[in-house]
């Protein structure tokens, strides 16, 4: 089984640490800072046996030198990030399957917040690990690619199990739960949702872990194509990309 343990970084990133202990391999997820890993690692007396990064931005990546000195580990980064991302052992591509922490992962390839985004899914853990592409009730920032992009990118993960549980790169929840509430007030599973988030909250308790299934429900990033959704925002018979368009803009200006 493996150990899944969250690390907070910076102001609102999250740090993910596996640890297979069967076959006592250590890996971290997006290390935008390298000490709470390594105070982490120390605490526990482990190693670190590789690196990896979903993304070329430095709140994702800025922990990776010092670590790779300390621990000599392997690197391994998006292939569509080789010139921002130097010296990886491996750069993954879209549907390739990597080792992470002794379990096999599948690739995949999610532009739109940057071009070279990639997010890992483990399908024995039931688990996603995807960046700033997916949040809990949001999405991420479209910097780099179109918005196109980035809804053919939530397509993707939209597309996996429902029991999958989704580990993403910020704490951003509450912010997000507050939009969903203004642009999809009616909706009763959200309702029960963000009494749970805003728990959690009170607690300076992490949101994170989602259920993917919850949040296919719940976020509106993932509903732009839903006819019940498209009803209550007045926009039925709008191209899911302009739907998702006119809401992520309205997201970034809330």
């Amino acid at each position: 089984m493996l150990e899944i343990h969250i690390i907070k970084a910076l102001t609102d990133n999250y740090i993910y640490l596996l640890r297979n202990k069967e076959k006592n391999i250590t890996s971290v997820i997006d290390p935008g800072d390298s000490k709470p890993v390594i105070n982490f690692l120390n605490d526990k007396g482990w190693k670190l046996d590789q690196i990896i990064n979903t993304h070329h931005h430095h709140d994702h990546i800025g922990g990776n030198s010092e670590l790779l000195n300390i621990y000599k580990s392997k690197l391994i980064a998006p292939s569509y990030d080789k010139e921002r991302i130097l010296n990886a052992d491996i750069y993954a591509s879209d549907n390739e399957e990597i080792s992470i922490a002794g379990i096999n992962t599948k690739v995949i390839f999610t532009p739109g917040h940057t071009l070279g985004h990639i997010c890992l899914y483990m399908e024995e853990e039931k688990c996603l690990f995807s960046g700033d592409t997916l949040f809990y009730l949001g999405c991420g920032r479209v910097f780099e690619g179109t918005m196109k992009q980035m809804w053919q990118s939530l397509l993707k993960l939209r597309s996996l199990p429902d029991e999958t549980m989704v580990y993403c790169g910020h704490e951003y929840t509450m912010s997000n739960a507050n939009f969903c509430n203004y642009i999809d007030p009616n909706n009763k599973l959200f309702k029960k949702v963000y009494s749970k988030i805003k728990e959690n909250t009170e607690k300076s308790l992490p949101s994170i872990p989602f259920k993917l299934g919850t949040d296919k429900q719940t976020n509106p990033f993932l509903r732009a194509d839903q006819l019940e959704f498209l009803k209550s925002i007045n926009m039925e018979g709008t191209d899911p990309v302009n739907v998702f368009e006119a809401i992520r803009l309205q997201k970034n200006n809330f």
